[in-house]
């Protein structure tokens, strides 16, 4: 038996999870007596036609969310392999490129550079993206930057015997790497892998200050109709709750499924 299974962890745990649930329950009273805040749950109540309507509208936001998430995701992925690869190219411009752009990307805070793109890239370039189009250009931009170090390191745990033994049998350095590095970096890096895509899923709730109609966006239309933003708010935070939960989940099955071995 583990102890994260033991009788008596499950016991600390019920005792953390009912005294968080008490200071909570508590700080929400005093914010109502203190301001005098009156509650309205029947906004966001799925017992209400009223609070059914609500949560439908915000939940119509699910799919923009997976959809700019995972489409970002497609064009990082391979930007993050292909700076990380220059890291390998033993010649001196193609790692100083791989350092430089990590670097200044890393440097650049995510909404600002949803922004720039999106009122920017008309002005300088000439370039008028849509909201989807320029969030998926930052996001990607953004994440490719953390992508290629995640890939390099990857890369790097792999002992160089390896990449020796490779050559030795007559391989190229790219069958070497397609073939034999690849597949082991992929496995030891699919947990962070695994948090890039959570993190993704929660900064995709940026793209809403450019009209994205994204679960935060259709959050902060309906308080502004509603005149309820914390019960919205607190909903929202349900919302993600579940989709980086299930997301989260997905993760660790594929996991399991590729016997990921941490001690490796």
């Amino acid at each position: 038996m583990t102890p994260a299974t033991s009788p008596r962890w499950r016991v600390y745990r019920r005792i953390t999870l009912i005294v968080l649930a008490v200071l909570l329950v508590s700080s929400c009273s005093r914010s109502i007596v203190q301001n005098n805040y009156t509650w309205a749950w029947w906004t966001v109540s799925p017992f209400t036609p009223r609070g059914q309507r609500n949560l439908l509208f915000m939940l119509r936001g699910f799919l923009p969310t997976l959809t700019i998430s995972f489409t970002a995701l497609l064009f990082s992925v391979p930007a993050g392999i292909m700076v990380a690869l220059f890291a390998f190219i033993p010649l001196r411009g193609f790692q100083w490129f791989n350092r430089v752009y990590v670097e200044v990307v890393r440097s650049i805070p995510t909404l600002v550079l949803i922004l720039w793109v999106y009122y920017g890239l008309p002005v300088s370039v000439g370039l008028d993206l849509d909201v989807f189009s320029a969030g998926v250009v930052a996001l990607a931009i953004s994440d490719s930057a953390f992508q290629a170090e995640i890939f390099r390191g990857g890369i790097r745990s792999i002992s160089h015997t390896q990449i020796e033994a490779g050559l030795s049998l007559g391989l190229s350095p790219f069958q070497v790497m397609r073939l034999v590095i690849m597949p082991q970096a992929i496995r030891r890096i699919l947990p962070p892998l695994g948090n890039q895509l959570v993190y993704m899923l929660k900064i995709s709730s940026l793209v809403s200050m450019i009209g994205f109609q994204e679960l935060t966006r259709r959050a902060r239309e309906l308080a502004t109709v509603e005149f309820s933003p914390l019960e919205i708010y607190t909903a929202l935070i349900f919302m993600y709750l579940v989709l980086i939960l299930g997301v989260s989940g997905l993760v660790r099955l594929m996991e399991r499924k590729l016997k990921v071995n941490y001690r490796d």
